[in-house]
């Protein structure tokens, strides 16, 4: 337990210690505090570089993937110079040059039903800067369990969520979602983009919770789910309650310990081979460019949206998105064999779903989208 701040700590935070809502006891209480980033993406960028900032003496980081230049258009904590490194170092790295005093652990694995306990269980708070469904439910079940905030926040396009959920003081995130969307409602940010300032927006936002609960001052989002939207820039509030059938929460709740929560969302939680609609229907960028070295006028059925083929086109491709497909099936032949892709294999895997359902048997999904075309056929074809 740290008493006092040195004299260079004490010129850091000045402009806390001159608010009386944080002061010296503040921030001593800052010092003392923990604080585990679930992700170091586009929320836990900003969440990270403000809590380290801010003082936060301990900062967990939890992630598994590396620095990519896609990365870059939103993710800050990052640079051009941590391209190809581990997150959590690249992120470390940051932190520790904005803030030499606070202590950053790492923790380069997937966040999953096995280690999540381990790993929360000595922080004071958790914050969700998941992209996934099933980390989410994870995230809040372990926050349940160990009786300790979550930080909610979730990013789509130019929308934005933010919420605190605390089951001792109000609801969890199962109290207003008890089950996940089907798998393929909701495309995920790599699917369906992300404007590049908002997660600055949300991540900021979950940052300041944070800080408020554990200095307990102003009144937390406990009970209140923040919409965001950056187009008009509104800012709503939908008022939450607990739910009394709540199977985490609730008091008859029979969940009483952590799920295999991929199998509970029907979707991967972390970055598996989602370009994949199965052995039986997937065909490799390779075995595409034979077959259409035999067959010129194979049918290509590009999924995507419209202003996706202004990036990279597959030339003599008919677009049809995703959302189409069940109404205009009518276009297509089911006699007629025929290639789907999108821009990695996710939505094209899910079109071959919706298809085979109608009775199509004679289709492919091009694994890895047009992405893995660009890379491995063609590379006048940028990847995006």
């Amino acid at each position: 337990m740290i008493e006092e701040l040195s004299h260079e700590q004490i010129l850091r935070y000045s402009r806390h210690l001159l608010m009386p809502e944080v002061g010296l006891q503040g921030q001593i209480k800052l010092k003392n505090s923990s604080a585990l980033v679930i992700g170091t993406g586009g929320l836990g960028s900003p969440v990270a570089l403000y809590l380290a900032a801010a003082g936060i003496g301990r900062i967990g980081l939890v992630d598994y993937d590396i620095v990519d230049s896609s990365n870059l258009q939103r993710q800050v904590i990052h640079g051009t110079a941590t391209v190809g490194k581990l997150k959590v170092e690249s992120a470390r790295e940051r932190l520790q040059d904005l803030n030499p005093d606070i202590q950053v652990d790492i923790y380069n694995e997937p966040y999953t039903s096995e280690n999540a306990l381990r790993i929360a269980k000595d922080y004071d708070i958790l914050i969700d800067g998941t992209d996934n469904f099933p980390t989410r439910y994870l995230t809040n079940d372990v926050a349940v369990f160990l009786g300790k905030p979550n930080i909610y926040g979730s990013i789509f396009r130019f929308d934005g969520q933010v919420s605190v959920f605390y089951a001792k003081e109000g609801p969890c995130y199962r109290c207003l979602f008890p089950e996940p969307p089907p798998p393929g409602l909701v495309p995920s940010c790599a699917e369906g983009g992300v404007f590049g300032v908002l997660p600055g927006t949300i991540g900021t936002l979950q940052a300041t919770e944070a800080l408020k609960v554990l200095l307990g001052i102003g009144e937390p989002l406990i009970g209140k789910l923040l919409l965001y939207n950056a187009l008009d820039v509104t800012f709503d509030f939908v008022k939450l309650k607990k739910n009394p059938n709540c199977r985490v929460c609730g008091p008859n709740a029979d969940i009483k310990e952590l799920i295999d929560y991929e199998e509970f969302c029907g979707v991967p939680g972390h970055h598996a081979d989602d370009t994949s609609a199965g052995a039986n229907w997937d065909i490799t960028p390779q075995e595409l460019q034979e077959r259409l070295a035999l067959a010129p006028n194979l049918l290509l059925l590009d999924v995507r949206e419209p202003h996706e083929l202004e990036i990279a086109a597959i030339q003599g491709a008919k677009n049809i998105p995703l959302g189409e497909v069940a109404q205009r099936m009518s276009e297509l032949d089911s006699a007629e064999e025929m290639i789907v892709f999108c821009k990695r294999g996710s939505r094209s895997a899910r079109a071959i779903e919706i298809l085979s359902s109608a009775g199509f048997k004679k289709m492919k999904n091009l694994k890895g989208g047009i992405n893995a075309w660009a890379e491995e056929v063609d590379k006048s074809l940028p990847v995006y």
